[in-house]
């Protein structure tokens, strides 16, 4: 007996600086131990302010003795100048960074899993992105735009341990 207990759900919320997106949230039981259930008033979801996404915390039943891990991906995207000696600006392109977090291994207890927070942390700044920015030119100098760093988009999931796939996936 297939045990499809997918709840798919879209809400509009605003990403980096007024990009409006859509974020789902998909939980599919088949990728968790059976009999695997949300505890009553606790809910898997995700919220975005100020370019931070933060994953909030819940608890599962049944889930026996499996551990699970959650892992949080958030990428920014920010405007890189690349800048002659002449000073001109030569070429504008746009650079993505990742910023990843996880709770690591979580073991249940009495066959409860409790999932903490989760966050993005602080967006990344000019200088992080400049550290990474390059230019197609080596004589270029780069520069980051700070106005322009914004969310791009972020991926929560919460796997199992033995399963191929997560329980719990929110994207936005």
């Amino acid at each position: 007996m297939k045990r499809l207990g997918t709840i798919v759900s879209a809400a509009v919320m605003m990403l980096g600086m007024g990009t409006a997106a859509y974020a789902a949230t998909t939980v599919d039981l088949d990728n968790a131990p059976n009999g695997t259930h949300f505890v009553k008033g606790t809910t898997a979801d995700c919220t975005v302010d100020g370019g931070v996404v933060t994953c909030g915390s819940y608890e599962l039943a049944g889930v026996g003795n499996i551990d699970a891990t959650a892992s949080l991906d958030a990428t920014y995207a920010a405007t890189v100048n690349c800048r002659n000696h002449g000073g001109q600006v030569v070429e504008s392109h746009s650079q993505s960074t990742s910023v990843a977090s996880s709770t690591g291994a979580l073991s249940p207890e009495n066959g409860r899993l409790t999932v903490p927070t989760l966050t993005s942390g602080m967006t990344p700044s000019a200088a992080q992105f400049e550290e990474q920015a390059t230019c197609p030119n080596p004589n270029w100098t780069s520069e980051v735009d700070a106005s322009s760093i914004a969310l791009t988009g972020y991926t929560y999931t919460l796997s199992f341990d033995g399963y191929t796939e997560p329980a719990v996936t929110i994207t936005g």
